[in-house]
């Protein structure tokens, strides 16, 4: 795997700092699968990545191939949405720079973090400011013509609404230029949500 990108790299390493690096593991968005191998090689016992790109999910295979994980890490093709009922509970769910993929975030966090989170979520997300907004619109606009996928920034105060009613507590908060990216955990004791 190539270099992992500023926000990846600061939730493997929030995710390690924080003890959270064990147990199973549902990468929703997952790409190529860089965050799952990372954790993978720092404890995370299974995986299943999850992502609607044909093209990532057989490049996912591939390394999964090539580095002998078959055992731990499963490779699932499609949207979180359609599939959500046969996904497993995970002890940790992550969504690096997933919000971003989806034109509502309200239902895919509602899948992701309250039906499948047990014990902590890791996301990462667009910052909402200017520039971040302005280099979205000219890339949407040259994806528009070739492919018709479009990439959106939500509100972060009302992402963190949605995830804190769920449960969660925010444990820790990193920042690059472009994106944030945010650990929340359930309280020691156990919240129901």
């Amino acid at each position: 795997m190539g270099r992992l990108v500023p926000t990846t790299r600061l939730l493997r390493d929030s995710i390690v700092e924080l003890g959270l690096s064990q147990g199973s593991l549902l990468d929703i968005g997952g790409g190529v699968g860089a965050l799952t191998f990372e954790l993978l090689d720092r404890g995370i016992r299974s995986a299943l990545v999850l992502d609607a790109s044909s093209a990532y999910v057989a490049a996912t295979r591939e390394e999964v191939g090539r580095t002998g994980r078959t055992k731990s890490e499963t490779i699932v093709e499609g949207d979180l949405l359609e599939l959500a009922g046969k996904l497993p509970l995970a002890d940790l769910v992550t969504l690096d720079r997933a919000a971003c993929c989806y034109p509502a975030y309200e239902p895919m966090f509602h899948e992701s973090v309250r039906r499948h989170a047990k014990r902590a979520v890791a996301l990462s997300y667009p910052r909402d400011v200017w520039f971040v907004r302005s280099g979205m619109w000219i890339d949407n606009a040259r994806r528009a013509r070739k492919s018709g996928f479009r990439a959106f920034v939500h509100p972060p105060a009302e992402m963190q609404q949605v995830i804190e009613r769920a449960g969660f507590k925010l444990a820790r908060r990193r920042t690059t230029l472009v994106g944030d990216g945010r650990i929340r955990t359930l309280p020691r004791r156990g919240a129901v949500r």
